[in-house]
């Protein structure tokens, strides 16, 4: 018998967030919401995923109201909704558990409290000012065992260019104009 791909049976909360969240690439686009990517195509280039399992992903974080398409020009824009945005604490401590685990060159990213300039501890808490600060007031900058040859997309370039708050658009460079005929 084949192995199910959801939790209908279980009676409990992680299965039913897992549910939701669990999914390959759905923790990835949701970080990348939090840097500030909002466009397909960002996502895509960033994260190399196929245009089917993205477009499937970000219909399933709109329909269960983690991200909220908005019109933008010609374009469409993700956003975290306010129950996205809680997502935060358990995709930070993910990442650390990563970088303690299996990141031997240290942080590949590093994160501050915006207000004071200090660096988050591995829960996320500003020892400076004792507060756990939200998303909006943190900034990511590149650290140590960030490997800055191993990816070349927009994303990625601007992520480089220094610290950047989080949930603020990213605005890559723009790579995707069409050619001039």
């Amino acid at each position: 018998m084949g192995l199910g791909r959801d939790y209908t049976g279980q009676d409990c909360s992680l299965a039913r967030a897992l549910e939701v969240v669990g999914e390959r690439w759905t923790l990835l686009v949701l970080r990348d919401c939090f840097y500030g990517v909002r466009h397909f195509r960002d996502f895509q280039a960033h994260l190399d995923i196929p245009r089917a399992v993205l477009t499937a992903r970000l219909k399933t974080l709109v329909s269960e109201g983690l991200l909220e398409r908005h019109p933008h020009g010609t374009e469409v824009h993700y956003l975290l909704t306010e129950r996205g945005i809680e997502l935060w604490p358990t995709v930070y401590t993910l990442a650390r558990w990563g970088e303690r685990w299996f990141s031997p060159g240290g942080a590949r990213r590093i994160f501050s409290h915006a207000t004071c300039g200090t660096d988050l501890t591995a829960t996320g808490s500003c020892p400076a000012c004792d507060t756990t600060p939200a998303p909006a007031d943190i900034t990511a900058r590149q650290g140590p065992g960030a490997d800055p040859t191993l990816r070349d997309d927009p994303v990625s370039e601007a992520l480089r260019r220094g610290p950047h708050r989080l949930l603020t658009a990213l605005n890559p460079e723009p790579a995707y104009r069409a050619p001039d005929s």
